[in-house]
């Protein structure tokens, strides 16, 4: 690296605002360890949607109340329209995605800021639109896959055809897991293209608390099980609910907000466990780390994930995981001190995977030790790696030779 810090732009739609401020919290956190480096100088360009107010979205939030511009933590950040069109908005998404930020980078320009590369998170639409802003600015530009971004939108043929696209004109690619890196193998990429880098867990933030304390916080007095994520079908919480049929003495605790949160509520009526199901909302970052204390084990059981920062959030508290065994996650659970994977996806695969984690619990210590081996610096010092040789190699591009 330089001894200049690297002016860098962060471009996603994956990024905290104040109407919906957990949203891409993971990119927020990635960016300030390796601002906090000082071998970068870092700003921020998140366009959120704009629709109708009668066509608003409540999983939104009230987007209207997020300025054009403002501080997230020490980071410059624009939040710049762009609109989303019901039925035909994913076919659009990239270029209406494009045109946006287009004109937040070309004011940056203006008044004076400088970039030396993009670098962008989520394939589509966001890194098809920062492919063709750094071809437009002359910029290099690193695109990092994230999950669903890989593992489902390339099943439909124009985004995939984008994908691809994007990936052969970009700088360099990474991806936060090897299972997200085989898919793009898979769509015709070479491998020695893509670079892994893992999420971290800001083991400061995440950390084992009073336990007693944090179970009389919340009221528990038997064995508890802790579900996090947006209330949506892929999630799983619905797995969870139906497995405490088979869980007696069991609790559940469920931190997230969404779609599903009543057809949820239905689920434990019919299931006859309402009275061990408690729905905590979306939680702020202390409150989610008590919830993580006090709880005995974390269950995660999506259908896809990239790389679940809830696993490694639990595991730094000193709580094991019980999770499916889907895309990045066995590289995240990979040790009898981090927990068990399930053997099938639905209820029966969760209560026995419950039980099979409770038949030899590790100590919470054991489990915030391995939690140790994710923190972001080694994530921080291949980002510098990779960002450091891409600007040199594209100026020393024969066509940029002056």
């Amino acid at each position: 690296m330089s001894a200049t810090p690297l002016s860098v732009l962060t471009f996603t739609t994956l990024f905290p605002n104040p109407a919906r401020p957990s949203h891409g919290i993971f990119v927020a956190n990635r960016l300030d360890k390796l601002v906090a480096s000082g071998q970068v100088h870092a700003h921020v360009i998140a366009p959120v949607p704009w629709r109708p107010g009668f066509l608003d979205d409540p999983q939104l939030g009230r987007l209207d109340q997020v300025p054009l511009r403002r501080r997230h933590r020490d980071l410059a950040v624009e939040h710049p329209r762009y609109a989303v069109i019901p039925k035909i908005g994913m076919r659009l998404a990239p270029t209406l995605l494009y045109r946006a930020a287009r004109r937040s980078l070309e004011g940056l320009l203006r008044a004076g800021h400088r970039f030396d590369l993009i670098d962008a998170h989520y394939f589509y639409p966001d890194g098809v639109a920062a492919v063709r802003l750094a071809q437009d600015f002359g910029l290099p530009v690193v695109v990092t896959a994230r999950g669903t971004d890989l593992n489902l939108i390339p099943r439909y043929a124009g985004p995939r055809r984008q994908i691809i696209w994007a990936a052969r004109n970009a700088s360099g690619l990474v991806t936060v897991c090897e299972a997200l890196k085989t898919e793009l193998v898979k769509l015709g990429i070479p491998p020695e293209r893509v670079t892994v880098l893992r999420n971290g867990v800001d083991l400061a933030r995440f950390h084992p608390l009073d336990r007693d304390a944090a179970r009389r916080q919340l009221g528990l007095r038997r064995r508890t099980l802790l579900s996090v994520g947006h209330l949506i079908e892929r999630k799983g919480h619905h797995h969870i609910i139906e497995a405490l049929a088979r869980l007696p003495d069991t609790d559940l605790l469920i931190a997230g907000q969404g779609p599903q949160a009543e057809d949820l509520a239905k689920l434990a009526l019919q299931h006859h466990v309402s009275d061990r199901v408690r729905f905590l909302g979306t939680l702020d970052p202390q409150r989610l780390r008590e919830a993580y204390n006090a709880a005995d084990a974390l269950v995660l059981a999506s259908s896809r994930e990239g790389w679940a920062n809830v696993l490694l959030e639990s595991m730094a508290c000193g709580t094991p995981v019980v999770a499916s065994a889907v895309w990045g996650t066995p590289e995240v659970v990979a040790g009898p001190a981090a927990g068990v994977l399930m053997r099938s996806l639905d209820a029966q695969g969760v209560a026995e995977a419950v039980e099979r984690l409770f038949s030899q619990l590790p100590q919470r210590e054991e489990t915030r030790r391995y939690a140790e081996a994710f923190d972001w610096e080694p994530t921080t010092a291949g980002q510098l790696a990779l960002f450091g040789r891409v600007v040199a190699q594209y100026r020393d591009q024969p066509s940029r030779a002056a």
